[in-house]
């Protein structure tokens, strides 16, 4: 099956009981035992739900993956798997990464003796130099969050590889829609299901796809022995959201592309950040490893009074915390995503008081543009 059509149909839609096309919302904590004696599927919630199951059926469908684990929210997948190495054990991770990520490594994983030495994402070099004799993975996000860096995925994996380690990737700004992964030699891929997969702002979902049976075991028993499950009301709903998640995607992303043409010949931006132009330093390798540039872009204004003038003059999108909804998405990492990152670490990482990200929502293109244009003509005006 094509990925449109793997959507609908790659994976249990349909409730085989009764026939309803929709899987339903299995609201319950516990299962009636046929036998004391005999094990069953299903017998308690925290193990296992059948609305869990389909929604994570259909993720790893989607990924080419054999399995998938979900979680009460992106973090929750993330901590699932980064806390499954041990103390003593060495990551190599991006810099360029995404805040809550960041305060995991540096505020918790750091108390349990697990080292972490961030480089330049886009450097294979200096990824083989981080490697020691206790480095046990290789951890990236591409495209970065908020600067859409972007990482040669078969370049980090050919490393890891060599050094017989383990490769995880956060793959939320791509989703399985314009990037798969594990197809391309990842381990371990990453979603937070809140952002394009679900879609529609309503819940907070995490989510954990790999192909390696040891793995999956580990992050199964994370799931199930710290209890960050999926409530089953967010995974239908998850499911529900997935089925639109190719049409609303490819509109966002057009949008997008449009929208970063727009910005990089304006005069009041400094920089635009978007791995579908082709000005991009990350572009020749994005387009070997995504079918497209995404639906997020970041861009910089001069200063932070500039972008405050910027955001208020805004009409149609939302100033907000978040990312992939229908409806568009402006954020201020420096004040949202990025807040608990040292302003020291955020300027190293390139995250300036002049820089904005938005995330293209489904609205008509045009309607975005003038929305956008009007903004950066009260900034013009501001800055002379």
């Amino acid at each position: 099956m094509k990925d449109k059509t793997k959507l609908i149909h790659g994976y249990p839609a349909f409730d085989e009981a009764t026939g309803a096309s929709s899987i339903p919302i299995y609201q319950c904590s516990t299962f009636k035992q046929v036998s004391i004696k005999d094990g069953q599927p299903y017998t308690y919630s925290r193990f296992g739900n059948p609305t869990r199951t389909a929604l994570e059926e259909a993720v790893a469908a989607l990924e080419n993956g054999n399995y998938a684990t979900a979680f009460a929210s992106g973090m929750g997948a993330i901590s699932a798997v980064l806390l499954s190495f041990n103390q003593g054990d060495h990551l190599v991770m991006c810099k360029s990464i995404y805040g809550g990520t960041f305060q995991l490594v540096n505020e918790v994983m750091e108390r349990f003796g697990i080292e972490v030495t961030f480089v330049d994402e886009t450097k294979l070099e200096e990824w083989e130099q981080a490697i020691r004799p206790n480095t046990r993975g290789l951890y990236l996000e591409t495209p970065s969050n908020p600067l859409l860096s972007v990482t040669d995925i078969a370049g980090v994996v050919a490393i890891a590889k060599d050094h017989q380690l383990v490769t995880m990737m956060d793959n939320t700004f791509m989703t399985p829609q314009f990037q798969k992964p594990l197809s391309l030699g990842i381990d371990v891929v990453i979603h937070s299901a809140t952002k394009f997969i679900n879609g529609h702002s309503d819940v907070v979902a995490g989510l954990v796809v790999t192909n390696n049976e040891k793995w999956h075991q580990q992050i199964k028993l994370q799931q199930k022995v710290l209890g960050g499950i999926l409530g089953v009301e967010d995974c239908w709903l998850t499911m529900r959201g997935l089925k639109t998640m190719a049409l609303r995607m490819e509109q966002s992303a057009r949008s997008a592309e449009k929208i970063s043409q727009m910005l990089e010949e304006h005069p009041a931006v400094q920089r635009v950040h978007y791995p579908g132009l082709p000005g991009h330093p990350g572009y020749q390798v994005h387009q070997r490893q995504a079918s497209s540039g995404g639906a997020v872009l970041s861009f910089e204004l001069v200063d932070q009074e500039a972008v405050y003038t910027f955001a208020e003059a805004l009409k149609i999108p939302i100033a907000a915390v978040s990312l992939g909804g229908v409806e568009s998405i402006l954020s201020y990492p420096v004040t949202m995503s990025h807040a608990c990152v040292p302003k020291e670490e955020r300027e190293k990482q390139g995250v300036t008081d002049g820089l904005l990200r938005l995330s293209v929502g489904i609205e008509d293109t045009e309607d975005l543009i003038a929305d956008l244009l009007q903004a950066l003509a009260k900034v013009q005006l501001t800055v002379k």
